[in-house]
């Protein structure tokens, strides 16, 4: 059998005219006395391609009727410029085989507009949809984009682990893993008996490799991490998933500026290199009512733009002198809100800004202390019209300061004994940052809820498929 060819290379022009097959899932079937059309989708492009049939094609009028909306068709036959408005090609089909059937009275896509609520409710269809198949082709993309970053500027991709016993930030919020009898678990003193547990010690999943893409750094200079997070916070908004994926590089002798340095050039690269593989996909995106008005010309200045650097003091000091009334009060040691942030990039700055210098007492125990003993050295990207895209700081390389931030927000110091050695052995300044993947997707695809970006999405309540 022939392999088929997709309908993305088609209204590329990147195959000639002439003969093929092709595969897909039929979008709408017209029938008439002189000629049939069928608009046929394969997912690998916003166009669908149609199809005409000659009604007298053998086999075609016992399978016309089974020929409805979502069923799936392959063809073989003709591609040729076609003489109708608005389309440039057309294939006559010289064969045709119905491979599965779609009941036009159960199959819940019809050719109408659904809603993107109706949608994830029908998550294991909803790939089929042009809304979700341009998200998911953006998201191909954009990881493309983001590999592709790091490994031409010598980067080294490594995978920590999923199962960890490590809090990277401190906060608690982690899914537990245990083989443990939940009902009735093996205790000590009252207390459940850990030693008896799959991994002899508490374990959960991870809420972030940065503590382990340290070690990496300081071993290999400069790599990055790419795969999935889990918070257990119970937050059911637009803006939150339970599971969601990171991307996290870790840098040997970089300070924060040259941290700052490489998130606005990775941010840049990635939205560029999107928009030179999908741009079909965010025009048709940007083009749904969902979107904002101007989505796709804000994305283009933030890729050609000059980021300004604000300190966090003089960040507070503007919001302070603004006028504007804030839903949430604005006061030094505070942290930023979204709306503060899209303050200082839509109407201070008009561009991004990446934010520096926060107080230590609202940052995590691994950030850098300043000498003024306040402040840490980290650092937040914000962007136009969405706010926080990028959150990063200079690690703390120095021992005896690195354990006393440890012991002052009440950690287990014997729990990062490794972390505390590689400032023992070999320590050097370094720098990282982190971005969440479908925050990126969301900006970059214009998509309002966190839950229309990937494929599966997990939070409070629900955890199907």
């Amino acid at each position: 059998m022939s392999r088929l060819i997709a309908i993305r290379d088609i209204v590329e022009d990147k195959v000639a005219l002439g003969s093929y097959e092709l595969g897909g899932w039929v979008r709408t079937h017209r029938q008439s006395k002189r000629v049939s059309f069928i608009e046929l989708s394969d997912g690998t492009s916003v166009g669908n391609l149609q199809l005409v049939v000659d009604p007298t094609l053998q086999g075609y009028s016992e399978a016309a009727h089974k020929v409805t909306t979502g069923a799936s068709i392959r063809v073989a036959g003709e591609l040729v410029h076609s003489p109708a408005k608005g389309q440039k090609y057309e294939f006559q089909v010289k064969e045709l085989r119905l491979v599965g059937e779609a009941d036009p009275e159960a199959y819940p896509l019809q050719k109408k507009q659904h809603s993107l609520e109706f949608l994830r409710e029908a998550l294991h269809l909803r790939p089929r949809t042009n809304t979700m198949g341009a998200v998911l082709r953006v998201r191909s993309a954009a990881a493309h984009a983001v590999h592709s970053f790091f490994q031409e500027r010598g980067f080294f991709y490594i995978t920590t682990p999923i199962i960890t016993t490590s809090d990277c930030e401190g906060a608690g919020e982690q899914f537990h893993v245990t083989t443990l009898d939940i009902a009735a678990p093996p205790r000590v003193d009252g207390k459940v008996d850990y030693a008896q547990d799959f991994f002899g010690e508490p374990a959960s999943l991870t809420v972030s490799g940065q503590l382990e893409g340290e070690v990496c750094a300081t071993g290999l200079s400069k790599i990055y991490t790419f795969g999935p997070t889990f918070r257990a916070e119970n937050s059911n908004t637009t803006r939150h998933l339970a599971e969601f994926w990171m991307i996290e590089p870790e840098m040997a002798f970089y300070e924060l500026r040259d941290n700052i340095e490489l998130a606005q050039e990775f941010v840049q690269g990635v939205i560029r290199r999107v928009f030179e593989s999908s741009r079909p996909e965010l025009e048709f995106l940007a083009s749904q009512e969902w979107a904002q008005p101007g989505h796709l010309d804000s994305l283009q200045q933030v890729s050609e733009a000059r980021f300004e650097t604000l300190d966090y003091t003089d960040a507070i000091a503007i919001l302070e002198k603004s006028g504007k009334s804030f839903e949430f009060p604005v006061s030094w040691g505070i942290d930023l809100q979204s709306e503060h942030e899209r303050f200082l990039t839509d109407e201070y700055v008009k561009g991004p800004v990446t934010v520096v210098n926060y107080p230590k007492a609202i940052k995590v125990f691994y950030m850098r202390v300043n000498e003024d003993d306040k402040t840490v050295r980290a650092m937040d990207l914000l962007v136009p019209r969405l706010g926080e895209l990028v959150g990063g700081s200079q690690r703390e390389e120095r021992h005896d300061v690195l354990l006393e931030r440890i012991r002052a927000v009440g950690l287990d110091e014997a729990a990062y004994w490794w972390y505390l050695d590689l400032r023992k052995f070999g320590t050097v300044p370094h720098s990282g940052f982190g971005l969440g993947f479908e925050r990126l997707m969301m900006y970059l695809t214009g998509m309002q809820n966190i839950r229309d970006v990937i494929p599966f999405p997990r939070f409070p309540r629900f955890a199907k498929f």
